[in-house]
């Protein structure tokens, strides 16, 4: 028999949300935490994991955008959408802080607080997305638009062009 997979406090918000989504568990690499490491070993495509940052703004304060995960955060796109002038990645000693997330293991569900989010466009494209549940080694298989439609979140276009 499989072990159980623990539920992370994501998973219970979205089954409080009803919403349906999939546990997913994959082999973590603590020297590869990367969104394509967890694409590999989940045997998708890595348009369809998405990953969670955190950047700060100059005016606004904390928001979360929600990418490819083979892709960058275009700063200037990310700033703009978000009312601000600028906006940069929170360094990583302030991830768990401000979320009670760690890093690989962020996600745009359940974060400490509610921030603006933003989820790159490109999600609209599938019937569903993987993003992190919560935990390394756990991710979140579910549609699109229910993680829109949760997190309240802004579809644009996210990410740098010329990549």
């Amino acid at each position: 028999m499989a072990a159980k997979i623990e539920k992370t406090n994501a998973a219970r918000l979205l089954d409080r949300a009803k919403i349906g989504y999939e546990l997913v568990p994959y082999r973590v690499d603590e020297n590869d935490l990367a969104a394509t490491h967890v694409a590999e070993e989940l045997g998708e495509d890595i348009e369809q994991v998405f990953k969670t940052l955190v950047l700060k703004g100059d005016r606004n304060g904390h928001f979360v955008c929600v990418i490819p995960g083979d892709r960058e955060v275009d700063l200037k796109k990310a700033a703009r959408l978000s009312g601000n002038k600028s906006a940069q990645l929170i360094p990583m000693k302030e991830l768990l802080p401000t979320t009670g997330y760690i890093r690989g293991g962020c996600t745009p569900i359940g974060m400490k607080k509610r921030f603006p989010t933003f989820i790159h466009e490109t999600c609209e494209g599938f019937e569903f997305i993987f993003i992190s549940a919560g935990v390394r080694g756990l991710q979140l298989k579910l549609s699109p638009q229910d993680l829109v439609r949760y997190t309240e979140a802004t579809v644009a276009d996210l990410i740098c062009e010329n990549e």
